[in-house]
């Protein structure tokens, strides 16, 4: 079989991989409790305990595994790097069975970024949203689509982008619920709304960026206690932007989950990075990112030409304005600001989510 044709892929992790999982949180040497009450030193003891104490008494990763069986994936390898996606979920598959109409379903490709769960590691440098974006034009083209549109959010509202300043052949257009171009600096504090998120951007930048700052400069260090210990995996990936995590710590510390951010879904994710061992790659991704930043800076890029839809949820790190998507977007065809959901929007609010999609792209149809 040629490197190029779509492979079939299953998950199938071994029970020893698992009960390493286990012995490992069970080792854990704890520190002791923060000095505050709140986040500002870190993630929280009695959260990450909880957490822990569940995973290894509570949570089945063959549920999640099941649940990922039971959906059409593939992998397929694309300049060097193997690319595994998911297909056909939820309401944009199924409109009919969520309230929709049946004229309202999309076929879904999800694709995995090189380096993270159950895609290859990239074994050379340049694996930047330049370079993914093509990969995934490519893939579409492998299966079979003349005609598509792109979503990105966090780090895909990155690939998204450059997919749309690249405009490959079949890609009708974008939506972004993450506004990149933003995350330098506000392009303008003219009104009210602007300056407003401007304050956040600000806030974020000084007391939320710490896991980005690392990753961006130093990835391979954390790698190590990242594919060493499951606790410090799941420490990383919960300090994330502040709303996010007080959502998800609430749910592991006696609250009603936010949405879809529940403690099995939560773990899900962290789970899938430890058996597939993708932590440091995962963190590389953020390097390149800043690297190809980097050596772009002070120069133009491409306009983006397609329709743009932006869609604005109200815990993200910043609600940007619809100013600030006109500035990076001329072509904005759809702006919304839904009435709930942050950064994981998808995520947690997967219905509303897709109800933006479905709006995003209507002209589209």
């Amino acid at each position: 079989m040629s490197s190029t044709e779509l492979r079939p892929f299953r998950v199938d992790m071994s029970d020893e991989a698992i009960a390493d999982l286990r012995r490992r949180i069970a080792a854990m040497r704890w520190p002791s409790k923060e000095l505050v009450d709140d986040r500002s030193q870190g993630v929280q003891l009695a959260t990450i305990q909880e957490l822990a104490r569940y995973w290894t008494t509570d949570y089945d990763w063959r549920k999640c595994e099941a649940e990922l069986n039971a959906l059409p994936m593939f992998k397929t390898e694309i300049d060097g790097s193997v690319i595994e996606m998911l297909g056909v979920v939820g309401p944009l598959t199924d409109p009919t069975a969520h309230g929709g109409s049946a004229e309202d379903a999309f076929d879904l490709v999800l694709p995995s970024v090189p380096g993270y769960g159950f895609s290859a590691e990239p074994a050379e440098i340049g694996w930047n949203p330049g370079r993914v974006a093509p990969a995934w034009a490519e893939l579409m083209r492998r299966l079979g689509y003349t005609r598509y549109v792109a979503q990105g959010g966090d780090v895909g509202a990155a690939i998204t982008d450059a997919m749309g300043r690249q405009a490959p052949a079949g890609l009708a257009g974008i939506h972004l619920n993450l506004l990149v171009t933003a995350l330098g600096g506000p392009p303008s504090t003219e009104s009210e709304a602007e300056r407003a998120a401007a304050a956040q951007l600000a806030t974020f930048r000084t007391s939320g960026i710490g896991y980005l700052i690392e990753q961006n400069t130093r990835p391979q260090t954390i790698g190590y206690p990242l594919l060493d210990s499951p606790v410090a995996l799941a420490a990383w990936m919960l300090d994330h932007d502040t709303d996010s995590y007080y959502k998800i710590s609430r749910a592991f510390t006696g609250g009603p989950p936010s949405g879809g951010l529940t403690r099995d879904h939560v773990l899900d994710n962290i789970t899938t990075y430890w058996l597939t061992g993708t932590g440091a790659s995962a963190a590389r991704s953020y390097w390149e990112n800043a690297q190809a930043a980097a050596h772009a800076a002070g120069q133009a890029r491409p306009e983006v030409k397609l329709p743009v839809g932006f869609t604005v949820f109200p815990d993200e790190i910043f609600r940007a304005p619809r100013s600030w998507a006109e500035q990076a977007y001329p072509n904005l065809t759809y702006f919304n600001e839904a009435a709930k959901g942050g950064h994981f929007a998808a995520w947690e609010e997967p219905e509303l989510f897709a109800t933006e999609i479905r709006a995003a792209f209507k002209s589209l149809r």
